[in-house]
């Protein structure tokens, strides 16, 4: 029996990266999240070139990330500030999970240079645990070992023409 493989171009993974999978956009979200909205607050946060910038904030922008909104402070000209959509607001878990990952195989001897912590909204409770990316599947398992999570074709997959596949494993 044949099995059918999926067409690796075809991936969410692949176009995730393509909209965010540079280093400085990914970096332009983690300060937003944290709650820079200014050009010049980024360029301060980040020592990164004013061109380059303006160039990711407008790649950011065009992707649906982030959204342009205009401001003025008085006797100054028009400008914008540069606003998380939800799309760039549902990066959080990635930039987490990629703390975490870095902190664990990268970090300083001294241990992470900053810890994420929950911070409760809804009353005066302070709870200031640590964060963690957690997987769970839909039926609510959680502390899933590497070795229990796999990809499967889904609805949108498409399949490889068998004919035209060549195997070079060897």
């Amino acid at each position: 029996m044949e099995i059918q493989r999926i067409d690796p171009v075809n991936c969410s993974v692949a176009r995730a990266l393509a909209m965010v999978g540079e280093r400085w956009s990914l970096l332009i979200v983690r300060e937003a999240l944290d709650g820079a909205r200014r050009f010049g607050e980024f360029r301060a946060r980040l020592g990164i070139a004013s061109n380059l910038l303006a160039t990711r904030l407008d790649t950011l922008v065009a992707a649906g990330v982030m959204r342009r909104v205009p401001y003025q402070e008085p006797g100054d000209r028009q400008r914008f500030e540069y606003h998380l959509t939800e799309q760039g607001q549902d990066l959080r878990p990635t930039l987490v999970a990629l703390l975490e990952w870095g902190d664990k195989y990268l970090a300083d001897p001294q241990g992470p240079s900053v810890i994420v912590r929950h911070r409760p909204a809804d009353d005066d409770t302070a709870c200031e645990e640590p964060v963690r990316v957690v997987l769970e599947c839909a039926a609510g398992h959680t502390r899933l070992p590497p070795e229990a999570v796999y990809r499967a074709p889904g609805p949108g997959a498409r399949f490889l023409d068998p004919a035209r596949c060549t195997d070079h494993r060897g």
